[in-house]
C-alpha cells in the first residue's frame, strides 16, 4: 500500500445536512520517528505549512493549497458567511490564491495551479445565473480534480520512466534479456507520496521498475541539509518494503564507480523545468548530473507537465529560494537510550553542528543545465533532446 500523506474530504450530503470539506496533512517535519496528520483549515494554515515545509515537493504543495482554500471556503459557506456577488467572491478567491502563491517562489507548480483556478472562478463568474455559492461550488470541483489528477499523472510518468530504462539502458537491456542481471537506480530528495498527491514522480519510477520485476535496487541521497532523502525517501522505500540503500551525498561518485553499468540511471524530480530543459530541483542535483555524464549513466528528471514552464527561456531566469543558516549549522531529531529506543519526551532535540558564527550559504535548489539531462519523463511520455534540444510543444498538444 502506498504511503498516504495528503486526507481530504469533499463536501458529504445526508439529508439536509451538509459536512463540510476537510483537510490534513503528515507532518513530515515530524518524519521519520512520528507519523502525526495536522488538520488545515484555512490559507494562512496552508502557507505556514508550505513555508516550514511541513509539506513539500513541487505537486504536493499546489494540491495542498488548492484544497486548503477549497476546505476554507466550504466551511465558510456552511456558516452562510460567503460575499454578497459573485465577482465579489471571485476577487477574493484570487487574493488569496495570490497570498498562497508567496509560500514558495521556485516551484513551478504552485503558480500554474493558481492561473488555472483563477480561470475556473472566472467563468463560473461570468454565467448568467452566477452567485457566490456556484462559484464556491466550481472552485471545489476544480480544486478536488486537480487531486485525481496527480495521482493519475503520477502513475503514467512511472510507467513511462520505467519502460524508457528498459529500451535504453544498459542495465535495462541486460536485464530484460536475463532475469539473474541486476538493475539499480539512484534518486535524490523525495519525490513519493509524500512530494505529491500519491504515487510520486521518480520515486513513482522506482515503484513501477519494481512492480514490473525489473529493479533489483535503490540508493537514495541524504539531501543535505534538509534530509529529505534520509528522513523520507528512506522512510518510503522502507514502508513499500523496496531493497534500498541510503547514502550520503559525498558518496555518489564512488558509489557510480563502483557499481558500473548496473546502475542504469539516476532519476530526480524537478520544482521547474524551463523551456530549453534547464531543470531546478533540490540542491545536489547538479552535481549528480555532473556524476553521470561521467560515468555514462542515464540521468532523467521525472515531472508532470504542469512543472514545465513555457514562459521560462532558461535556468538564468529561475528564482532560486535561499533558506536559513540554521539549517546547515543545526539538526534536529529524536534522543535515543543505548537500545536505539526513541525518547519521546525529548523530541526533537536540536543539536548545534557547526562553529558558532561562521556564515552561511543556503540556496534550497540548484539548476541542471539541459545538456546534461537524458529525458524529462512526464505523464504523455519521455521527452528526448532532438539536434541537442528538448522541444516540449508536442506534449502540450496532448
Amino acid at each position: 500500500m502506498v504511503l498516504e500523506a495528503i486526507r481530504f474530504k469533499g463536501e458529504t450530503a445526508s439529508g439536509q445536512n451538509v459536512t463540510p470539506a476537510s483537510l490534513e496533512i503528515l507532518d513530515q517535519l515530524l518524519l521519520p520517528h512520528q507519523t502525526t496528520f495536522i488538520p488545515i483549515t484555512t490559507c494562512q494554515g496552508a502557507h505556514s505549512a508550505i513555508k516550514k515545509m511541513q509539506v513539500r515537493g513541487a505537486p504536493a504543495i499546489a494540491i495542498v493549497a488548492a484544497l486548503a482554500l477549497a476546505t476554507e471556503l466550504s466551511n465558510e459557506k456552511q456558516a452562510g458567511s460567503l460575499l454578497k456577488t459573485a465577482r465579489k467572491q471571485q476577487d477574493e478567491i484570487g487574493r488569496r490564491l495570490d497570498y498562497l502563491k508567496t509560500s514558495r517562489p521556485t516551484a513551478v507548480n504552485l503558480s500554474d495551479a493558481i492561473g488555472k483556478l483563477k480561470k475556473v472562478v472566472e467563468t463560473a463568474a461570468s454565467e448568467p445565473d452566477a452567485s457566490p455559492t456556484t462559484v464556491v461550488a466550481a472552485y471545489l470541483q476544480a480544486a478536488e480534480k486537480m487531486l485525481e489528477d496527480d495521482v493519475a499523472d503520477n502513475k503514467a510518468i512511472g510507467e513511462h520512466g520505467a519502460q524508457w530504462i528498459k529500451k535504453h539502458t544498459t542495465a535495462g537491456v541486460r536485464r530484460t534479456s536475463n532475469p539473474e542481471q541486476p538493475l539499480q537506480v539512484l534518486t535524490h530528495c523525495n519525490t513519493g507520496s509524500l512530494a505529491t498527491a500519491g504515487y510520486g514522480t521518480a520515486l513513482g519510477v522506482i515503484r513501477s521498475l519494481r512492480s514490473n520485476g525489473m529493479l533489483t535496487h535503490a540508493y537514495c541521497s541524504e539531501t543535505r541539509p534538509y534530509n529529505q532523502g534520509s528522513r523520507l525517501t528512506a522512510y518510503e522505500l522502507v514502508h513499500d518494503e523496496i531493497p534500498a540503500t541510503l547514502v550520503t551525498d559525498s558518496m555518489a561518485a564512488s558509489l557510480l564507480q563502483r557499481e558500473g553499468q548496473d546502475v542504469a540511471a539516476i532519476v530526480v524530480g524537478a520544482d521547474r523545468v524551463a523551456a530549453n530543459g534547464d531543470t531546478a530541483n533540490k540542491i545536489g542535483t547538479y552535481s549528480l548530473a555532473v556524476l553521470a555524464r561521467h560515468h555514462g549513466v542515464k540521468f532523467l528528471v521525472a515531472a508532470p507537465r504542469t512543472t514545465i514552464d513555457l514562459a521560462t527561456p532558461s535556468g538564468k531566469e529561475i528564482v532560486i529560494e535561499e533558506r536559513a543558516a540554521d539549517e546547515v549549522t543545526r539538526i534536529k531529531g529524536p534522543r535515543i537510550d543505548t537500545d536505539g529506543k526513541v525518547l519521546v519526551e525529548h523530541f526533537p532535540a536540536t543539536i548545534n553542528i557547526a562553529a558558532t558564527g561562521i556564515d552561511v550559504w543556503n540556496p534550497a535548489f540548484d539548476v541542471t543545465p539541459a545538456s546534461l539531462i537524458d529525458g524529462i519523463v512526464t505523464e504523455c511520455g519521455v521527452v528526448e533532446k532532438v539536434d541537442g534540444r528538448f522541444d516540449f510543444e508536442h506534449i502540450f498538444r496532448k
